[in-house]
């Protein structure tokens, strides 16, 4: 080792980033800390808008979180090979999907796939929300799991 490059950093054990909830974010991430997943929802029109807006985009109305199934479909899916997020180094390679839930068509979520060899991952494949706890901090968020 160059005396200039400094002592070596485990990297593996280095936490990933945290959620910065907001006003907009909260409630999402509240319901992730309870162990389901709640998407924000048009109170008058019904329409399920993510990322979460304070008036739907539709009719304007207000908007409030209810909770979703979970259940989707992968849309497109990248894996990643390289470790470039901090805390996740150690779990290369893997998939992050934008996945397509059943409540409504376009209703997208992204997460990664897990319990699956990412290069089994397809588009059109079932999947289904898990919360997961994340490393380092107090909160949980989700992960899709393959459905048979």
């Amino acid at each position: 080792m160059n005396a200039s490059q400094g002592p070596a950093v485990d990297r593996s054990a280095l936490r990933p980033p945290q959620p910065a909830p907001d006003v907009d974010t909260a409630p999402f991430w509240e319901a992730t800390a309870s162990g389901h997943l709640s998407i924000c929802r048009c109170q008058q029109c019904g329409l399920w808008l993510q990322p979460p807006l304070e008036r739907c985009r539709r009719c304007a109305a207000s908007t409030a979180f209810e909770p979703v199934s979970g259940d989707g479909t992968v849309s497109t899916f990248i894996i990643q090979r390289q470790p470039a997020v901090v805390g996740f180094f150690d779990k290369v390679p893997y998939a992050v999907a934008l996945v397509d839930l059943a409540e409504q068509p376009g209703l997208r979520l992204p997460g990664r796939i897990v319990d699956i060899d990412p290069d089994d991952v397809a588009i059109g494949m079932r999947a289904r929300a898990r919360i997961d706890a994340l490393a380092g901090g107090d909160f949980h968020l989700p992960v899709f799991v393959p459905v048979d």
